[in-house]
């Protein structure tokens, strides 16, 4: 009788055998020591063979790692850059189709910091470029995104100005030029000067339009965000509301796309929503605010005959998230994304501080079935992922140091294998409203890669 080898020998040999070598298994792989201090964004891009990983190392320096996915050991290299105490300051990349890597990072209103690879695939060539496409609007950025269109073509997007003052930028990348250039004449959402956008990144949905939402937000106070909004494209340069009626570029909270009046105080937080689709390609947007007694609830809207549906889902009594001010702040709430979950049933995952959970709608009404509530389901929780909780941590909370919280990110690539996935994980404090921590700090911890199967 042959033994059966372990699942995850299997996949090393199915990738073995599609990408010319095996990958290191399930077993995490160390990447570097990393600065703890305080929470601030990691990304790992995975592009057979090769495996990217862009931190910030022990001494704060923008790193960037490389591998092969044959090999556990990594080529480091520097950039001149390095973190202050600001969460926002995450760092991001992405490889266009000539196989350039692009770096950018380490910027809340600050001039553009952004590299390019002068090799393909070769991290160790990556020179800084001051300027994409206009120095102008390029001294004030945040919220750095690298993403594809259906074609491959990379898109760069950003905000220009400030919390309460800002624009969202889009630029492509030319790879016969080996440059950039704006997407948009202007602005694809403004404020103008009274108020800004926190908008997702658009979303390629079934039905192949990009769907993107979106709070609006009058001063650097998180509690004057307001109005949730929604709107989709399928090309990213005209845009038009769920009722498919054109909307006039640079798109103001007058414009039409309002899904949900939330006023200033209302209870409505950026990135507290999150996007999903029934079984009918239909956007569905899961939110939370208060409702009319004050308390914290969960909220599906969806459009359909001619306006949109709002159901409340939760009926939590006596929780109200009181949140305030300005910096980074750790989020009380998580709300997942709709997923379909068949017989005409709709899935959607829930994380307060009361509890967790999966709640089960009826897909014709949006009603939440409560006999369905399916409690403890720690995986699907969160809808934020370097705040998702892990249930099986692939290394222990490092000992001694009080208040260090698990972070997780997934992958901005693909292993190019069905079932194989990997994510970066490490430990760090707490958000601290982006100032400086007073008294000791904690030693740098471990990140490393997980390959899940």
């Amino acid at each position: 009788m042959v033994a059966t080898p372990p699942r995850s020998i299997t996949l090393c040999l199915l990738l073995l055998l599609v990408c010319g070598q095996r990958i290191s298994g399930a077993e995490p792989i160390d990447v570097d020591r990393v600065w703890s201090g305080h929470p601030v964004g990691f990304s790992l891009l995975t592009h057979p063979p090769h495996q990217f990983v862009a931190y910030y190392d022990a001494d704060r320096q923008m790193t960037i790692a490389q591998r092969l996915l044959a090999e556990p050991n990594w080529t480091r290299t520097k950039l001149p850059s390095h973190v202050g105490w600001d969460s926002h300051n995450s760092v991001t990349m992405a490889i266009d189709r000539d196989g350039y890597l692009h770096v950018a990072g380490n910027m809340h209103c600050v001039p553009l910091i952004y590299f390019r690879s002068a090799q393909p695939m070769n991290a160790a060539s990556l020179e800084r470029v001051v300027n994409m496409v206009d120095p102008e609007i390029e001294r004030r950025v945040t919220y750095p995104v690298f993403f594809k269109r259906g074609d491959g073509q990379l898109v760069f997007r950003y905000r220009n100005g400030r919390s309460g003052s800002g624009d969202d930028i889009y630029n492509v990348y030319e790879e016969s030029k080996r440059g950039w250039r704006s997407l948009l004449n202007g602005p694809l959402t403004s404020g103008h000067g009274q108020m800004n956008a926190y908008c997702s990144r658009p979303t390629l949905g079934p039905d192949g339009r990009y769907h993107m939402v979106w709070v609006w937000r009058d001063t650097p106070d998180c509690a004057t965000n307001h109005d949730l909004s929604y709107a989709r494209s399928r090309d990213l340069e005209l845009w038009e509301t769920a009722g498919g009626i054109s909307l006039q570029l640079p798109i103001t909270v007058a414009s039409g796309a309002v899904v949900d009046a939330v006023p200033p105080g209302g209870g409505l937080i950026n990135g507290g929503h999150a996007l999903g689709f029934d079984t009918s390609q239909r956007p569905v947007i899961t939110y939370h605010k208060y409702d009319q007694q004050g308390n914290t609830q969960v909220y599906a809207a969806r459009y359909q005959e001619g306006t949109w549906e709002i159901r409340q889902v939760s009926e939590w009594t006596g929780y109200r998230w009181a949140f305030q001010g300005g910096g980074s702040i750790s989020s009380e709430v998580h709300v997942g994304p709709i997923q379909s979950a068949g017989d005409g049933r709709l899935r959607m995952t829930y994380a307060y501080p009361r509890g967790r959970g999966t709640w089960m709608l009826d897909e014709a009404t949006l009603r939440p079935q409560p006999k369905e509530e399916i409690p403890g389901d720690a995986e699907r929780a969160a809808s934020t992922p370097d705040q998702r909780p892990q249930a099986k941590p692939s290394m222990a909370v490092p000992s001694a140091v009080p208040g260090l919280q698990l972070r997780s990110t997934g992958d901005l690539g693909s292993s190019g294998q069905p079932g194989v996935s990997f994510r970066l994980q490490w430990y760090t404090l707490g958000p601290n409203r982006d100032r400086p921590r007073e008294g000791a700090l904690p030693p740098p911890t471990l990140l490393q890669v997980i390959c899940d199967e």
